[in-house]
């Protein structure tokens, strides 16, 4: 059975709204489109790829999907990440989008009762960004593995992956990763309920 992998890009205040460029979604007000590109380098980029180079499936939220789909195909193959995203079978989560001009897309309408199934199919299923998809899939025990790139940034505002979603715990499945931009990154596996204590306790 393969692993669904999701991957999510946070300011240390834990917002991932709008990483990569400053018109990427300015809803809600929000002003600090881009916030990642001060912090890019060449480590961090390059693992970044290598996780991207073993993936054999692509599952996303509408959003990030439109994102994709408008940017990497025009790329071709001269872009290593172009040339992976346009070869691999594509899913998204839409209950509107009904004909994807994204070549090799699939369209799930139910991404908590069918995403499942696509570990029957895959190795490697990779989420990348899709906030309210990955809230869904978590919630629904759906992701195998959590990789979150924490960047030491804080706004104040915009959207977090972890507001409204069900309480669980998760085990780092290897220790953290940093970067010379003060970057870091750590991967985590699902670990059961929330367990609660008395700190005060002897």
């Amino acid at each position: 059975m393969g692993t669904i992998m999701a991957s999510m890009f946070t300011t240390i205040d834990g917002v991932y709204q709008a990483p990569g460029t400053p018109d990427e979604d300015p809803s809600g007000g929000f002003a600090h489109g881009g916030w990642q590109a001060p912090f890019a380098e060449a480590e961090s980029g390059a693992e970044i790829l290598a996780d991207i180079d073993r993936l054999d499936a692509l599952l996303l939220g509408r959003r990030t999907y439109d994102i994709f789909a408008g940017y990497w195909p025009a790329f071709g193959d001269a872009n290593p990440i172009a040339a992976k995203f346009n070869a691999v079978p594509k899913f998204v989560a839409s209950r509107t989008l009904t004909d994807p001009e994204w070549t090799g897309t699939e369209v799930l309408a139910d991404a908590a009762q069918q995403a499942g199934a696509l570990r029957d199919r895959f190795e490697r299923v990779h989420v990348i960004g899709s906030g309210d998809l990955l809230r869904t899939l978590l919630d629904a025990g759906l992701v195998d593995e959590l990789k979150l790139w924490v960047y030491p940034v804080a706004l104040g505002s915009g959207k977090r992956l972890f507001d409204g979603a069900a309480p669980a715990t998760y085990s780092p499945t290897s220790p953290p990763r940093a970067y010379a931009s003060g970057a870091y990154s750590v991967t985590y596996a699902p670990a059961g309920p929330v367990a609660t204590g008395d700190m005060g306790a002897a």
